[in-house]
């Protein structure tokens, strides 16, 4: 399971200074004064991750080797600074090298060498504002992260899912899985339960390992994240209490609670027939387990799907809202009959 890192890295002169040299541009690893320092394993690892010699780096001083050694290769690190997620990158190689850090950053004052060293897999700038981890359920209002934070297990996956986050390990992980169902369909042998075992990347759960990049970029989905703002921003309504819920299913987009009663609404970044299907799916699968039976479903889209694909949503009693112009939302609700109808087969577990 991915860990995700959030990594203070742009908060003090020193962070910027390193985000500039190692972050804004790639380090070429194979010239010098970097590729004196490596070891001939390290520089073999760095060479099969990025064949063209060239990576994007950060570091952490001995204050953070027991973190550092909880992370891997193809995990998550969130790049933080002045109140928001500057970048999201996935690891590519990790290792222990002082001589290496140093020809990169100036040595800590009080700790010396950034000897803690991984380059990244991939990379890609954000603005994501503080404000959007902390109506997450796990995480604090005005935690503004000043230290190494380390996330596993299911707050890990709060925060990729909460952000829209997927990496290019993740999307290599469903293509293997896919083909090997395939293949497995088409030689006429058994599928596992679950879909099918994937073999990790030989060596990914070690210091020190081979790493296959994978191709592409990290993808945040900021679409639904902006949409979810915007509507909210269109409720004007103090009574309501608005929330994220995490659930089995994973996590809501909103969870209101008000004098109306409870409602789960799910956004989508699209508003074509796919998007539609996911967002019927996900407010079943998170229906049975609002605190307080959801009163409402709803499927928020950032133009109005057409009519069938309404209808489709009306069939299981989930309202339809779009937004019409800037700040400005409509509603199709489901007939009540129908809501009224299916609102026990939602609770049901």
């Amino acid at each position: 399971m991915t860990v995700v890192a959030i990594q203070p890295a742009y908060g003090n002169q020193t962070a910027r200074s390193h985000w500039r040299i190692t972050l804004d541009q790639e380090v070429p690893f194979t010239e010098s004064p970097h590729l004196g320092p490596l070891t001939p394993a390290q520089l073999d690892n760095l060479v099969a991750a990025h064949p063209t010699g060239r990576a994007r780096f950060w570091g952490s001083t001995k204050v953070h080797d027991r973190g550092m050694d909880r992370l891997h290769p193809g995990d998550v690190v969130l790049f933080t600074g002045d109140s928001m997620v500057r970048g999201v990158g996935e690891i590519g190689v990790m290792f222990r090298n002082a001589a290496f850090a140093d020809t990169m950053w100036t040595q800590d004052p009080a700790h010396g060498s950034w000897r803690n060293v991984y380059s990244l897999a991939a990379f890609q700038p954000t603005e994501i504002p503080y404000k959007e981890i902390w109506a997450l359920p796990s995480f604090n209002t005005n935690d503004v992260f000043r230290r190494l934070r380390i996330l596993e297990g299911d707050r890990a996956e709060e925060i990729l899912q909460g952000l829209g986050i997927e990496t290019p390990s993740q999307q290599q992980q469903l293509s293997a899985m896919e083909s090997a169902v395939a293949a497995a369909l088409a030689s006429g042998t058994p599928v596992e339960p679950a879909g099918t075992r994937v073999v990790p990347v030989e060596g990914m759960h070690t210091p020190v390992a081979t790493y296959e990049r994978s191709s592409g970029p990290v993808h945040v989905h900021r679409a639904e994240a902006l949409l979810v703002t915007e509507y909210v921003s269109s409720l004007h309504n103090p009574e309501l209490d608005i929330q994220r819920l995490r659930t089995p299913a994973g996590i809501t987009d909103l969870h209101l609670t008000g004098p109306d009663g409870t409602e789960i609404v799910e956004a989508k970044r699209g508003s074509a027939h796919r998007f539609v299907r996911e967002a019927l799916a996900q407010l079943l699968d998170y229906a049975p387990h609002s605190p307080q039976p959801a009163d409402r479903l709803s499927g928020l889209f950032p133009s109005r799907p057409v009519d069938h694909d309404i209808a489709l949503l009306h069939r299981y009693g989930i309202d339809c809202v779009f937004r019409t112009t800037a700040g400005h939302f409509e509603r199709s609700a489901a007939p009540a009959d129908t809501r009224d109808h299916m609102r026990k087969a939602w609770h049901s577990a």
